[in-house]
């Protein structure tokens, strides 16, 4: 059973919203490569993992208008799309989920443009939704999601090959380039619920924790997935210089270290094969782990507290799901 159905979440209905909102948009030439790119991107899928808890933290309130929830949903995982295409840009990735990435079928400046779209047309999208007060309550979420993202986007590019990264650099770039985002879908979606504020604070809180968590597993992907599982080569976060935690834990053993320190731009796929058995017995990836189940066990302290509410079970859902990724 897939998280989806766990959470009586149906992704046919974000997927349907998202197609409205680029068929209906009068700046999309209709037939156009642009409209083809932007429907194709949209029917390659995904997790719609973003969607999913902009509609569980819409539970936490009383309101009941789906129509703007559903909108809402759909406008976080336009942001988290057009942060893939922008990802798959900087680091030069001929894959995506195990398919060509977009900007290997139309061209980077084309891609560029559909990721500029989509991070664009959600701001407009959400400066149309007012509370029913009249107060524009929404807009927020673009300036806060998007503006975290892209410095993590930067910073990413920034310690590209640093091997001198600190944690604490480590854990400010995941929560801006993976866990912010989650963290506002569950913030913004119980705003949209009518939830109070303090909840919704909790609620981004629990995101963040949980966001981190799903951040390190995705690290220990690069070190114990399979290509195929993946979409890409084992060892390509290394091999493109993104200094993860279990490589941070790695580099703590000077032997190890020094030959970490001569990845670099021109590393082959080949020459990086031995390294990645070193790190894996190396210890480094269970430190990882441990670090990652502390992130998920605070979010579920958080869901706890919100006994409560009925919801608060989605959020421990979302934590059990996530711990093993099992979606």
């Amino acid at each position: 059973m897939g998280l989806h159905t766990k959470l009586r979440v149906d992704l046919r209905q974000i997927d349907r919203e998202m197609k409205r909102i680029v068929k209906y948009d009068k700046d999309v030439p209709k037939d156009s490569e642009l409209e083809r790119s932007l429907l194709k991107t949209i029917e390659a899928g995904g997790k719609r993992l973003r969607p999913m808890l902009v509609l569980v933290g819409s539970r936490f309130g009383d309101r009941k208008d789906d129509s703007r929830i559903v909108q809402l949903a759909a406008a976080a995982e336009f942001i988290h799309t057009a942060s893939l295409i922008h990802d798959d840009l900087i680091d030069r990735s001929p894959l995506r989920r195990g398919e060509p990435s977009l900007h290997t079928l139309i061209g980077p400046a084309n891609a560029l443009y559909v990721g500029n779209y989509m991070s664009a047309r959600v701001v407009e999208l959400l400066a149309q939704v007012e509370e029913p007060d009249g107060s524009e309550q929404q807009q927020p979420f673009t300036a806060v999601a998007t503006a975290e993202l892209c410095l993590g986007e930067y910073e990413q590019l920034e310690h590209a090959y640093d091997y001198d990264l600190g944690l604490d650099d480590y854990l400010l770039k995941s929560r801006r380039k993976t866990a912010h985002l989650m963290a506002v879908s569950l913030e913004f979606g119980a705003r949209a619920g009518g939830a109070p504020e303090e909840l919704c604070r909790r609620l981004y809180r629990f995101g963040e924790h949980l966001g981190l968590s799903f951040q390190i597993r995705d690290d220990l992907l690069d070190f114990t997935a399979s290509a195929k599982q993946l979409g890409k080569p084992s060892g390509s976060d290394l091999l493109g210089g993104q200094v993860t935690l279990p490589v941070l834990y790695a580099l703590e053993d000077p032997q190890l270290a020094a030959e970490i320190r001569t990845v670099g731009p021109d590393t082959s796929p080949a020459e990086l094969r031995p390294l990645l058995d070193k790190i894996r017995v190396s210890g480094a990836l269970e430190r990882a782990e441990r670090f990652c189940d502390a992130e998920l066990e605070s979010a579920r302290e958080i869901a706890r507290s919100l006994s409560p509410y009925a919801a608060h079970a989605d959020l421990l859902t979302l934590a059990d799901e996530l711990g093993g990724r099992k979606f």
